[in-house]
């Protein structure tokens, strides 16, 4: 009981204010509330069995600023795929060909690989050596943070229009990966090239944005006509 209270604790105050809590907000913009909690459950469920039964073997064979990095990168991605993907002749309700649970569920495992919970997860298992209840309590720590989030999220979209929800759920997907890289990257090489890379990569994304958006648009105005 110690391990599971403990764990429970750890992760609430940890993800208060972290990337995956926000995430939880911005996808509750998009998603319904309930999905996109089962869809953190299932992720979180996942990803921290994965912490805690193989964890260690996985950091031996594949070093964790590599999978740090990929997940980072693929946030940036994600990004430009929420401009993309929404429209405003109704199509913007149209789900993915994933669904709104595997497709928030991949966000969350993508964004848990590396992040300091699941890094913590395992280092709980080690510590009191049970791992049903170490599991349980960062699960459900998980569930509790990022339901604030998703309650957020809700009362967002009530009250803010939906192209200002777009571009802020957007930036926020875009500006973690832009993070996460320059975290991993500043690491392995110098860190004024780091920078570089990071300006190349923000005004990549930050064009793509742009490109987007005016496509889209005229899209709109053209099926208008």
């Amino acid at each position: 009981m110690t391990a599971f209270i403990a764990s429970f604790i750890f992760v609430v105050l940890a993800e208060m204010g972290d990337k995956t809590q926000l995430l939880a907000m911005a996808f509750a913009t998009r998603y319904s509330a309930y999905k996109v909690l089962i869809a953190v459950f299932l992720a979180t469920l996942v990803n921290h069995a994965l912490a805690v039964a193989t964890g260690r073997f996985l950091t031996a064979v594949v070093p964790m600023d590599i999978i740090s990095f990929v997940a980072a990168f693929s946030f940036i991605v994600f990004g430009l795929w929420t401009i993309r993907g929404d429209k405003l002749d109704g199509e913007d309700r149209k789900e993915s060909k994933f669904g709104p649970i595997v497709t928030v569920g991949i966000a969350f495992f993508l964004a848990e690989m590396g992040d300091k919970t699941q890094l913590a997860t395992i280092s709980l298992a080690v510590k009191y050596q049970s791992m049903f209840n170490v599991l349980m309590g960062t699960t459900l720590g998980m569930i509790i943070a990022d339901a604030i989030g998703i309650i957020v999220g809700i009362v967002m979209r009530k009250h803010i229009p939906e192209r200002v929800i777009k571009w802020f759920s957007a930036g926020i997907f875009i500006l973690f990966g832009l993070i996460g890289v320059y975290k991993i990257l500043s690491t392995r090489i110098d860190i004024k090239y780091a920078f570089f890379i990071l300006l190349f990569l923000a005004a990549c994304s930050a064009y793509g944005a742009y490109y987007l958006s005016r496509t889209k648009k005229s899209k709109t105005a053209n099926e208008k006509l």
